[in-house]
């Protein structure tokens, strides 16, 4: 079959500042397709910024059996992923269309009532099912007997049984093949970047997050199979920045041990950036060394809230003195820290956004990545706050960047204050930028220059954005309210089809927090 992977257009404020990043997720289907005798092509509308019209021209260049889409950033990018698929639908209209990712798997069947221009939903995991699809399709068997899979019958949407999770991620190759230009793909200002995979899922059980769910377990690669992938995509493309799609890639100290030792065994100058655990900084003190020697230049490291109570409440599973601990080992050891901190778990009051002011300055990071909590409609936390207001109802700034939830204290203007005011405040410390102008390390005051400044343009342009488009003061719904609504609409539905980190595969670091948290990066 002739099958087209088209990332779509969804282009967030971060992805200006930080620079865009390849659609991995996509790359990781297109894999197995490829080695099975498919003809594949990648269409990466997100980094061209391509129109609707513009996509619809490159649909009918390669003619294709098949149209799939899907993103990382799953649920902002929901509309983007639409206007896809509505393109190749005008486009091509006998190609099938395919969509998948985290916010399909879960909202299904809303999406195939409200929108008909999608053909099959891939639910979970996009390798194993993807394949069996396209063979069964290629075989001419009925799509029922692949497992994992929503489609259309006679006018009705069938679901069929589960698919299972993937055993051996060794056993699924990525398809880098499909990146014609990796020049196109800079991030950080490091130079070319790749995303590489070396686990899936988390053991962690936190409330709001979810990617428990979606992973069912954790599982991993070899990690000298991933520290080769590694060098080998340094020697044979060029990069030099490599960003760990892990939801928590130290569940395993010895695995995690071994990777490493693994790369710095490869001797290449790539420099990594992870999401991990504070507690697991922590925990793997001695391994702080051969993290820096194998390269890693940053860590994300999700405190989500300064407030204990509300820590315990989330089962966040760390403490405020492991937070800072984690700041301080990292600095010890010449590694970037950057915190992600989110407000909204509670209704907060203007005390509560100076406590955390003071309690950041405490732990003294690099860089901060301040975001709001969004909600997912499978997630525990949002089952146990369903009262909580919805003012923002355009579904593609469901991005972490925006305010979604009401609060009876304090308004949308002065919560939004509240963050840009803790931003500047934590990164114009005399500490910070004394470090961001006379480090030590040339390397790390270049890379926090860097960041200092794409990270302004970030906070300039969303100041600019609030000013034109300031959201309501009060929701007209309960977050319950919004979620069931949101799976019965039809598409011309409140906020169903307006348009705005990409893939069957992947809801990043990772998943929407990984996304984000690059301007974060």
């Amino acid at each position: 079959m002739r099958i087209l992977f088209v990332n779509p257009p969804y282009i967030s404020l971060t992805s200006r500042g930080v620079g865009h990043q390849i659609p991995f997720g996509l790359l990781c289907v297109a894999g197995p397709l490829i080695d099975a005798g498919h003809e594949c092509r990648l269409v990466d509308a997100e980094r061209h910024h391509m129109t609707a019209d513009e996509i619809e021209e490159a649909i009918v260049d390669f003619a294709p059996d098949m149209v799939m889409t899907g993103h990382a950033g799953s649920t902002p990018a929901h509309p983007a992923c639409i206007l896809v698929l509505d393109a190749a639908k005008r486009a091509c209209p006998q190609a099938l269309t395919v969509y998948g990712g985290v916010y399909p798997t879960y909202h299904a069947a809303a999406i195939m009532t409200g929108e008909p221009s999608v053909d099959i939903i891939i639910k979970g995991e996009g390798e194993a099912t993807t394949l069996a699809l396209v063979q069964a399709l290629s075989d001419g068997v009925s799509p029922s007997t692949v497992p994992g899979i929503v489609y259309r019958q006679e006018g009705a949407h069938v679901e069929t049984r589960p698919a299972a999770t993937i055993k051996d991620l060794n056993d699924w190759r990525i398809g880098w093949e499909l990146i014609e230009n990796w020049d196109l793909y800079q991030c950080f200002g490091i130079g070319r970047a790749a995303i590489v995979q070396f686990s899936r899922g988390c053991p962690h059980r936190c409330n709001y997050c979810g990617q428990y769910q979606f992973w069912s377990r954790w599982r991993y690669r070899s990690p000298k199979a991933v520290a080769a992938e590694i060098a080998w995509l340094h020697r044979t493309h060029g990069i030099c920045f490599v960003d760990l799609a892990d939801e928590n890639p130290t569940s395993s100290k010895r695995l995690w041990r071994e990777f490493l030792e693994a790369l710095v065994e490869e001797n290449v100058p790539v420099r990594l950036f992870a999401t991990i655990r504070a507690t697991d900084i922590v925990r793997d003190a001695d391994l702080l060394p051969l993290m820096k020697k194998a390269g890693m230049i940053c860590v994300l490291m999700g405190i989500e809230t300064t407030d204990p109570t509300t820590l315990a409440a989330i089962r966040k599973g760390s403490t405020t003195r492991e937070d800072q601990q984690a700041v301080a080992l990292l600095r010890q050891h010449g590694i970037l820290s950057m915190l992600g901190h989110i407000v909204g778990f509670e209704e907060e009051r203007l005390a509560d956004y100076l406590r955390a002011l003071r309690q950041i300055s405490l732990y003294d990071p690099d860089l901060l990545n301040a975001m709001y909590l969004t909600p997912h409609s499978w997630s525990d936390w949002t089952a146990e706050n369903g009262e909580r207001r919805v003012i923002e109802t355009d579904r593609s700034k469901w991005d972490y960047r925006h305010q979604l939830l009401s609060s009876r204290h304090l308004s949308p203007a002065m919560i939004f204050a509240m963050v840009k005011l803790l931003e500047v405040a934590v990164h114009c410390r005399p500490r910070a930028l004394l470090r961001i102008l006379f480090h030590r390390d040339r390397e790390l005051r270049r890379h926090m220059r860097w960041s200092f400044r794409f990270s302004f343009r970030v906070w300039r342009a969303e100041i600019a954005e609030f000013i034109r488009q300031p959201p309501p003061k009060t929701g007209r719904m309960t977050l319950a309210e919004w979620f069931g609504k949101a799976q019965v609409a039809p598409k011309h539905a409140e906020g169903a089809n307006d348009t705005h980190r990409g893939t069957l595969v992947i809801e990043t670091t990772a998943a929407d927090m990984k996304q984000v948290g690059a301007s974060q990066k």
